[in-house]
């Protein structure tokens, strides 16, 4: 195996992260201290407020590291510049519980977006890659449905599609089945775990559904921003 096969996807070393600042400073994380391996499943649990939306945008160049260290894909993210953010950025697949579709656009139309930020140039190829994840998620049937027309299952399974269509190294998900059934949810997050074990891709998923729990490779708890167990599956 190589060094790099060997690397974890993520690594962070006390990390510390704050909001506010004078008297109304408040610390969000505390000392966290975490290795995800590639091709790894990892759910973040805990009460909301504990941190753990927090920890992910951190990961996810998504804010700046305050104290602390946060290395991605091989990369050190404390003192980064933006330009260094927005590449790593495109190598990674976001999943929120607000899915952000455009409502302008189809369901296609809205994964294809997945794949114009890396520049994919081969507008047909697109479409099939992009008619392909939608087919695995059931939505066959919705390919040219705008938003509005959809249900709100329906957006989030289009959201996952876009994040999924341009095979990122690691997908970070906030709450990705809040909106699923427990079908979809579940297919969802085996998709997931099959990217992991043939492609590699990491994954870390905020979630407070008990029904992925025992798909997990890994379950860590926060509590006001501190890690407070760690369990292997």
């Amino acid at each position: 195996m190589t060094n790099t096969a060997k690397q974890a996807a993520i690594t962070t070393k006390h990390l510390n992260h704050f909001f506010g600042s004078g008297d109304a400073r408040i610390q969000a994380l505390f000392d966290i201290n975490l290795e995800f391996a590639r091709g790894s499943l990892t759910i973040l649990m805990g009460p909301s407020g504990s941190g753990k939306t927090t920890l992910l945008t951190l990961i996810g160049c998504l804010r700046e590291i305050e104290e602390g260290s946060v290395r991605l894909l091989g990369h050190e993210l404390y003192g980064s510049s933006e330009a260094v953010f927005v590449a790593l950025r495109r190598r990674l697949g976001f999943i929120f519980q607000a899915h952000n579709l455009h409502e302008s656009l189809t369901a296609t139309q809205n994964v294809l977006m997945g794949l114009q930020v890396h520049g994919s140039g081969d507008r047909a190829k697109a479409c099939i890659a992009a008619h392909h994840i939608l087919g695995l998620l059931g939505l066959s049937d919705r390919l040219d449905y705008l938003p509005s027309n959809l249900s709100g299952g329906q957006k989030q399974r289009v959201a996952v599609a876009r994040a999924l269509v341009s095979n990122p190294e690691i997908v970070l998900a906030d709450e990705p089945t809040a909106a699923l059934d427990k079908v979809s949810g579940h297919t969802v997050v085996e998709m997931l775990k099959a990217l992991g074990q043939t492609r590699g891709t990491t994954t870390v998923i905020v979630t407070h559904d008990p029904r992925i729990l025992e798909m997990a490779d890994r379950i860590i708890t926060l509590e006001d921003g501190r890690i407070v167990a760690d369990d292997l599956q």
